[in-house]
């Protein structure tokens, strides 16, 4: 089985959403092992050696920071977020759709200007050269990262999340 065909079979998006979706998984499911591996590793030296992996702490949390933002446009244009629809049954299905288009436009917007405060904070960071405590990697490469997949989100939300509201319909 060809990886083309094997996309399209486990992949609903069409074209190279399909593509960023397997790649930014891809790089959650990388990060997720690696995490376990230093956790195994960390635990086997605490317990058989006494001795523990230095910068264990500051991995994990960059480990999932990179997790969590990687698959967070994936989330967001699948529309897995938690949604709360109590009130659809008393709306008729345009006025969902209305609403359902602004709370798009507010995800994104949200998302975006958030994306630029937290890119902010990460220039400081860089400017000020602060890193960590044990492994001394710069803070800042991190922040940025969280802003630039904070604007991905928000680039998908409003582009790829509207036109499946829009289509809902005709499925």
């Amino acid at each position: 089985m060809s990886f083309q065909h094997w996309l399209t079979k486990n992949y609903s998006e069409q074209g190279p959403i399909a593509y960023i979706a397997f790649l930014l998984e891809a790089i959650a499911a990388f990060t997720l092992f690696a995490l376990m591996l230093l956790t195994c590793a960390d635990v086997a030296g605490r317990y058989f050696f006494s001795n523990s992996i230095d910068g264990t702490t500051e991995l994990t949390e960059v480990a999932i920071a990179i997790m969590i933002f990687a698959v967070l446009p994936v989330i967001t244009w699948r529309g897995g977020h938690v949604v709360v629809d109590i009130l659809d049954s008393y709306f008729n299905a345009r006025i969902i759709k209305a609403l359902s288009l602004l709370a798009a436009l507010l995800m994104s917007s949200t998302l975006y200007l958030l994306g630029v405060r937290i890119f902010e904070l990460a220039a400081r960071s860089l400017r000020r050269e602060e890193i960590t405590e044990y492994l001394e990697f710069p803070i800042g490469y991190i922040v940025q990262y969280i802003a630039t997949m904070s604007w991905i989100t928000a680039a998908f939300m409003i582009s790829y999340g509207v036109y499946r509201i829009l289509i809902s319909d005709k499925k």
